[in-house]
């Protein structure tokens, strides 16, 4: 059976300049490359394909089907006071869940969720 090799998650955006922004500035992600309509980021082995689809229904009305992606880190604690300085909005703060994670969620610029989680 073939083993997948890397992911990269693939996201509608509505504005490709504020989004990839928002993503070098407060998600401190690194720009791989571009494209005509297209931004390629990454941080780490997560990395994203952000697509300017100007026409698309905003995440933000998608409700739980805005969700796309929980990205294990090396420390929780650190990237969540990392995004507080840069201005991210949280869905749900830092806290040591039950299941075995320190985790917290954000919201994108656009509406999509993402969590971000350490095993303990």
């Amino acid at each position: 059976m073939s083993d997948f090799t890397k992911v990269r998650c693939t996201l509608a955006v509505l504005d490709l300049a504020q989004s990839t922004n928002y993503y070098t500035c407060v998600l401190g992600l690194s720009i791989d490359f571009t494209a005509p309509g297209w931004t390629f980021l990454s941080r780490g082995s997560f990395a994203v394909m952000l697509g300017e689809c100007t026409d698309a229904i905003p995440p933000s009305q998608l409700g739980d089907h805005s969700w796309y992606g929980y990205v294990t880190v090396s420390d929780a604690a650190e990237l969540f006071g990392e995004y507080q300085g840069a201005g991210a909005e949280f869905t749900q703060e830092l806290a040591d869940k039950p299941w075995g994670m320190r985790e917290f969620g954000i919201r994108t610029i656009d509406g999509h969720r993402i969590m971000f989680g350490q095993e303990l």
